[in-house]
């Protein structure tokens, strides 16, 4: 019993969240089809689904071909949960201990040259002075 009810709830949540409800229309496809054949008995079930998916026409029966699976889609179902009021959301305090911050040097100040840094962003010297 708990797996045929998981079985219906799985497939309620996928016909109302995703393109899967389409299908749910496949009879009506049927029928179409079959009062196409009555028309034209020589259309086959391939040039049926051609003239009605692959090139699809603004003819009489437009209204009916906007019934088929698959010809006009629509936006899933979206959820949206909300908090109630009575929520409440507690902090609990916790007391960290500050970690000794070590000065760790970029560069070696005694390898550097003194007056490299101040010199690179000047502009460069004419040689005919």
């Amino acid at each position: 019993m708990k797996k045929l009810i998981s079985i219906v709830l799985l497939f309620l949540y996928l016909v109302s969240t995703t393109e899967l409800y389409q299908l749910l229309k496949i009879p009506e496809l049927v029928e179409h089809y079959i009062e196409h054949k009555e028309l034209n008995p020589d259309m086959t079930l391939t040039a049926f689904l051609k003239t009605h998916y692959d090139h699809p026409v603004k003819d009489g029966d437009y209204g009916k071909d906007q019934r088929l699976p698959f010809i006009i889609h629509s936006a899933p179902l979206s959820l949206v949960f909300t908090i109630n009021q009575g929520f409440s959301l507690e902090t609990a305090t916790y007391h960290f201990i500050p970690l000794q911050a070590h000065k760790i040097p970029s560069k070696d100040e005694d390898l550097c040259h003194k007056g490299f840094l101040n010199s690179v962003w000047e502009p460069p010297r004419s040689s005919f002075s």
